[in-house]
């Protein structure tokens, strides 16, 4: 043993890595110690959760007994003594790692509880968590898959003093986890494993998330009071759809309307920053409080104002911060044009010259009363959800417009592939837009009864589709906008995103030609930042292949064969009695639209 050896404490503290490496500026190192036979997966589950955390922008890194062999430990053998040494030095490494923030993931046979016990004990010295999972598949089912055909040498005698043949493994008495006793698949093993993490606070629960900025129910009663004590800002429907928004914390971590500072990093660069680190965020519209000159002069410099929507005290904003409205420069920014011909341009036009921002306290959530408040669940109600069907995949397809078949077919691609990437249970988040739309889009109620005769003739399996609504309004600022769509939807619990063809696009609202490449939608949002833990799924463009007599993807080496039928063609159609083309849409869901246009007229 060295003599004469004196550690040295490091400068930098677990606080600044966790701030600088960590998730919300927490500390995550730790180690995470996979145990079990061979082949018993251990590898397999430590690479999938590597993968899973990497993509989340969790630093994490794996480490296999093989690959240790080769290196650090390539002067081990297999006796006794050289596997409890092999066991000691994997221990120190990874106490390294998690000392540095980093989560160590050890994927070792490690039969002995004593050695096992010692790399514990290792950690708990240096204020470090060890968390033993114990992969527990069956020694016949590792024999059988035998990956390496260690095994079958061991059986014939050629491999002396094999782990489960004739070396005894212990297994564990008390680990945190236990993995793969019941044939979990892998991405079920990795879900429960992050799901530990939330509970022992190592990483953020996922329950946590939403960001909601109601008032607590023990407090409403003191805040109403409040509330009707304070000076008052009369907010109308659409401000009234953005403070569901933020309520509900679809766009968490904002904790109210903008402030300048917010409004200005939003502008320029497509994200806000928040906690102790600022860290990044993806928030790519502004979601902003207009106010005019009248109202500026009667409330800028109070502590605190109300908002009232139709007569009634609906939430207090806290230190309202008042500042140039820049509609032109929000809008050229926003939308690229800044015409009033363009509906969502024409309504920020129409407002004062100030924006007001602040931390909102919502007194109570926002019900619209139409019938279909039912659907309109939180991201956290969302999250419930997820958990209580046992998805272990979740993939989003915003829509404003009715679904055709094309659409379906994106759908059920998207859940074709992620069966075959091993998935067990994939579920379509199928979330059509709730807020403002303009006048000549379908409106809500209509769009939603054709949604569900899409489900009732069994175009989407209804048993792995969640149909509910996003409560944002609509804003046509394309490529802009679908980022705004994901990052909402990576709030609400979903792992994956689906983009087709010109995304939250419109016409032009001058020129005949589209506002936005069609392309570009897709493209950008893969490119976003901020947005990390969410999978972009992009897709070829579908439409009505003339030779088929239906739905197909598009193929420009016969694209005289492709019809593309817009929402404006199939209006006309509906209004006029027409049938769309066999194939483009479920009968029953074309009913609907038909029968609400003919009401029109």
């Amino acid at each position: 043993m060295a003599t004469n050896v004196t550690a040295v404490e490091h400068q930098v503290t677990r606080k600044s890595r966790g701030d600088i490496l960590g998730v919300e500026s927490r500390f995550c190192g730790c180690t995470l110690w996979f145990t079990g036979l061979s082949g018993a997966g251990k590898t397999t589950l430590s690479f999938a959760l590597e993968a899973e955390l990497t993509r989340r922008g969790i630093p994490s890194y794996g480490l296999d007994g093989d690959n240790m062999r080769t290196g650090l430990n390539k002067n081990l053998g297999f006796s006794p003594e050289d596997r409890a040494e092999n066991i000691r030095r994997v221990g120190e490494v990874c106490k390294l790692f998690a000392d540095g923030g980093i989560l160590a993931l050890a994927s070792f046979i490690s039969p002995f509880r004593k050695d096992r016990e010692g790399v514990r004990q290792l950690h708990a010295e240096a204020g470090l968590k060890f968390i033993e999972c114990y992969v527990g598949t069956p020694l016949d089912e590792c024999e059988k898959r035998d990956p390496k055909g260690l095994y079958k040498k061991a059986r014939a005698g050629i491999i002396k003093g094999f782990t489960g043949i004739d070396s005894v493994y212990e297994e564990p008495e008390n680990p945190e986890l236990v993995l793969g006793t019941h044939g979990e698949t892998v991405e079920e093993c990795v879900r429960k494993v992050i799901e530990y993490l939330e509970q022992v606070d190592i990483l953020p629960s996922a329950s946590k998330l939403g960001g909601e900025l109601f008032v607590p129910e023990d407090q409403v009663a003191a805040r109403e009071a409040e509330a009707a004590s304070l000076p008052k800002l009369e907010i109308d429907r659409l401000s009234m759809e953005w403070l569901q928004v933020l309520s509900e914390g679809w766009a968490s971590p904002l904790k109210g309307f903008m402030r300048e500072k917010e409004f200005l990093q939003c502008l320029h660069f497509n994200t806000i920053t928040a906690g102790p680190q600022r860290r990044i965020y993806n928030q790519s519209v502004p979601i902003v409080l207009p106010a005019d000159d009248a109202q500026k002069a009667a409330l800028a410099g109070k502590p605190a104002i109300t908002l009232v929507f139709e007569g009634k005290d609906v939430a207090i904003l806290r230190t309202p911060e008042f500042f140039e409205a820049r509609k032109e420069e929000r809008c050229s920014r926003q939308f690229g044009v800044n015409h009033p011909n363009h509906p969502y341009i024409g309504q920020v036009h129409s407002y004062g010259d100030w924006l007001v921002g602040g931390d909102l306290e919502v007194l109570r959530r926002v019900r619209w009363n139409d019938g279909l408040d039912q659907y309109r669940l939180t991201p956290g109600e969302l999250r419930a959800e997820f958990k209580k069907r046992g998805a272990d995949a979740v993939f989003a397809f915003q829509l404003r417009n009715p679904i055709h078949n094309g659409h379906a077919m994106l759908m059920q691609d998207t859940h074709k592939k992620l069966k075959e990437r091993g998935f067990r249970k994939p579920l379509l988040l199928l979330h059509p837009l709730g807020g403002w739309t303009k006048d000549d889009d379908v409106p809500l109620p209509i769009r939603m009864a054709q949604h569900h005769a899409v489900l009732q003739e069994g175009v989407l399996d209804p048993e792995a589709t969640l149909l509910a609504i996003f409560p944002s309004p609509m804003m046509y600022a394309g490529p802009t906008e679908v980022q705004w769509h994901a990052k909402a939807r990576l709030n609400a619990g979903a792992n994956f995103y689906i983009v087709g063809r010109d995304p939250a696009g419109m016409a032009h609202p001058v020129l005949k030609q589209d506002l936005y490449n069609h392309d570009h939608g897709r493209e950008v949002l893969q490119m976003a930042p901020g947005l990390t833990g969410l999978e972009i799924i992009p897709f070829l463009v579908a439409a009505y292949d003339t030779k088929q007599g239906k739905m197909a993807y598009f193929d420009e080496s016969r694209k005289a064969d492709f019809l593309f039928i817009s929402g404006t063609k199939m209006r006309t159609l509906a209004r006029t009695g027409e049938s769309l083309p066999p194939g483009f849409m479920c009968e029953s869901g074309w009913k609907v639209l038909a029968d609400y246009y003919k009401s029109l007229q």
